[in-house]
């Protein structure tokens, strides 16, 4: 059976997508900000998404920490398939 044709591996890699879909999204609040090191949005990080645990729903926890749902076009530009 090939690597591919397993519903499992499918699975596996949308995972591993939206994973980098949302690295990119909240690397982007530090860029954002000026300062890719910016103390109030690590405390924002850290409060919403870092130390949150399973204390609400993850969807629920990144908008608290963006205001809105996730954007991939931040993914996108990473990847150079999108204009900045």
């Amino acid at each position: 059976q090939h690597l591919f044709s397993s519903s499992h591996y499918a699975a596996g890699y949308y995972v591993y997508m939206w994973a980098q879909v949302l690295d990119a999204d909240v690397f982007a609040a530090f860029e954002e900000s000026g300062n890719v090191f910016d103390p109030d949005v690590a405390s924002k990080a850290r409060q919403y998404i870092y130390s949150s645990g399973n204390t609400e729903a993850p969807d629920e926890l990144f908008r608290s920490f963006r205001g809105r749902d996730p954007d991939i076009k931040f993914l996108l530009e990473k990847l150079g398939l999108a204009n900045n």
